[in-house]
């Protein structure tokens, strides 16, 4: 049996700002305000994050029923509809937003054109938290589109003033062809200025297109849930390069392995450098004797975190933390 010789490693790969920033303030929160910190929704998708942060003291929940009275909450990095925002604000929690800086500008966006009186297409998976969010900025007047054939079905109120948001975690060339569909049926829509899907999906995805072509097998190192990871692992699969999504290095198989003398790896924005590392040191053993790094782009953004969680490098942690005023209920 023939085995991996050598691992190619895909740069970008792996955590991006959004993630660093969502999973920071989870941890910034437990260490001020101590244990238990509640966490709607898992604040990244990642089962090693989660349970890491759970081992900490962090809460995951869904419904705000969950959450007692008095405790502090962090909407996730997916973002929340307006009807959680207010429902959590007459609550009375100390609240912090994760949401990821790329996402709240499509909220924005949506928030700032519907007062113009646009509808909105949405392009995105039904279900996927990120949309039930940016969806759920509107009470009414936001379609969503999951593919070509949607578009056909949609039917808006009126059609002068329409307007196309993205979930941001998207195969980027899966929406240029629901765009163009949208484009085609109704001429004046409008696009956003910059594209939504955001700048570490497209970098992801840009370098599997040049690590698929020179390898015989793709590994993604992602979680089921995480969107962007999926959206890898099938773009390599779509390039003519068998390819598998693993949660950890235990989920690798040895069969993957017997023809494929280069292994191209990556991992999907919220998954973890140690998870790689791991599954570079199963691939070693299954024969690999060289990893080598791709060229590519350095990504060096950075989000700035939620007043109250920053470091006041005079006074150590500041104490301001956002909390909605008692309301009786």
């Amino acid at each position: 049996m023939v085995g991996a010789k050598e691992v190619l490693l895909a740069e970008p790969r792996g955590f991006c700002a959004g993630v660093d920033r969502a999973i920071e303030i989870v941890e910034r929160a437990l260490a001020k305000f101590g244990a238990p910190i509640y966490v709607r929704h898992e604040i990244v998708h990642n089962t090693f994050v989660v349970n890491d942060l759970k081992a900490k003291g962090a809460i995951f929940i869904e419904e705000l029923d969950e959450v007692p009275p008095g405790a502090t909450l962090i909407f996730s990095a997916h973002g929340v509809s307006k009807a959680v925002q207010q429902e959590a604000e007459r609550r009375g929690f100390a609240i912090f937003d994760a949401t990821c800086p790329l996402v709240t500008k499509v909220h924005v966006e949506v928030a700032k054109l519907a007062k113009e009186g646009y509808e909105f297409l949405m392009i995105g998976h039904k279900g996927h938290p990120e949309v039930e969010g940016t969806m759920g900025q509107l009470s009414e007047g936001i379609h969503l589109v999951e593919d070509e054939g949607d578009v056909a079905k949609v039917a808006p109120r009126q059609t002068e003033k329409l307007a196309v948001v993205t979930q941001t975690t998207l195969s980027v060339d899966d929406a240029a062809g629901i765009k163009a569909a949208i484009k085609a049926r109704f001429p004046l829509v409008r696009e956003p200025k910059q594209q939504d899907i955001c700048y570490a999906t497209q970098n992801r995805q840009d370098a599997v297109k040049v690590l698929a072509p020179q390898v015989d097998l793709v590994i993604v190192v992602g979680s089921p849930t995480s969107s962007n990871s999926n959206r890898l692992r099938e773009l390599a699969d779509r390039l003519g390069t068998p390819a598998y999504m693993v949660d950890n290095a235990l989920e690798l198989k040895q069969e993957w392995f017997a023809d494929a003398a280069r292994v191209g790896l990556t991992a999907g924005a919220s998954a973890p450098e140690v998870l790689v590392d791991e599954v570079i040191a199963r691939i070693r053993q299954l024969g690999a004797v060289a990893v080598r790094k791709m060229d590519g782009i350095e990504e060096t953004i950075k989000f700035p975190l939620p007043k109250g969680l920053k470091i006041d490098a005079a006074t150590g942690l500041e104490i301001e933390v956002r909390k909605a005023p008692e309301t009786g209920h």
